[in-house]
């Protein structure tokens, strides 16, 4: 009776993680086509009102499109199991996605920059009505779609349920400008405002860059240092010293870490055993996924050990 009803919490839990996992990939998908559709109306109406600030916003729409998309494609892709070829798993493709859309971004800001700094000097005349109504709109449909991702727990709809923050964030700018506009006639506030969404995007391009080299080159996690970790497993009982300990991280979520454990000699092999499955749980609860452990006794040194 005991094991049924383990099973059926066991196959209740599972379920409910699939349902969760079905209306992630859901919201992303209502995400993507909102944010890519008006991305477009944006190209056009940036055109049509001769606004660079409507048209730099439409190039980080784009961007952010890419960005939901390929999470999309990857909330999706993280069902697959390790394989002989990814025996992690594919979860550093998300690092890849991320990669790719940082470089997106990257470029398309230095385009509008290019487009948008001569203006600075000779601003041209803007269809401010036309910049309000596009502000609205766009600050009905990236609101709609971040308060989709709000109800979602998933990683993937945290990271782009920000994208679309900083969207809504950006169409309060254009709204703001335009009624100055309106007021002032002072069009060079089209292209400024062009430019402080560009430096706000860069910004954001390049803290995003320093995350994902960090984790391609397999850095420990800032948040995570080897001297916590360290103290940590000296902490397990029986545990003498620790070395040729690394840490690092697949994909900014899921971390790593593999360690030699130093025990006395006359240790028994159930308490060896009790070391390796107690320092797991302690690393577990710090945010370690996967630990490898190998035991060492005192006198036996270090063969596997890298020459320092």
């Amino acid at each position: 009776m005991l094991l049924k009803n383990v099973i059926m919490g066991h196959d209740h839990s599972h379920t409910g993680h699939q349902h969760a996992h079905e209306e992630s990939t859901k919201n992303l998908g209502i995400a993507f086509f909102l944010n890519l559709g008006f991305a477009v109306i944006e190209i056009v109406g940036g055109i049509w009102t001769n606004s660079v600030a409507i048209i730099s916003d439409a190039v980080h729409d784009f961007g952010d499109a890419f960005s939901i998309g390929v999470s999309y494609f990857l909330e999706r892709y993280s069902r697959k199991k390790r394989t002989v070829t990814f025996t992690y798993g594919y979860k550093r493709f998300s690092t890849l996605g991320a990669l790719i859309n940082s470089i997106v971004l990257l470029v398309g800001s230095i385009f509008v920059f290019m487009e948008t700094i001569p203006r600075l000097f000779h601003p041209a005349e803007v269809n401010y009505s036309g910049m309000m109504w596009l502000a609205v709109a766009g600050l009905v449909v990236n609101g709609f779609a971040a308060l989709r991702l709000m109800k979602g727990n998933s990683i993937s709809q945290r990271a782009v349920m920000l994208h679309l923050l900083e969207d809504v964030l950006g169409w309060v700018a254009v709204l703001i400008g335009s009624v100055i506009i309106r007021y002032t006639g002072w069009y060079f506030i089209d292209p400024l405002l062009s430019v402080c969404i560009g430096v706000f995007i860069l910004t954001n391009v390049c803290r995003n860059l320093y995350t994902i080299f960090r984790i391609l080159l397999q850095a420990t996690p800032e948040h995570m240092p080897e001297d916590k970790i360290k103290a940590i497993l000296l902490e397990v009982p029986n545990v003498k010293n620790v070395h040729d300990l690394h840490v690092w991280t697949l994909d900014g979520e899921r971390n790593i870490a593999s360690a030699h454990l130093i025990v006395a000699d006359d240790i028994s092999r159930t308490d060896a055993i009790r070391v390796k499955h107690d320092a797991v749980d302690r690393l577990k609860e710090a945010g370690i996924d996967h630990l490898t452990v190998e035991i060492e006794f005192e006198g036996e040194g270090c063969y596997s050990c890298p020459v320092e």
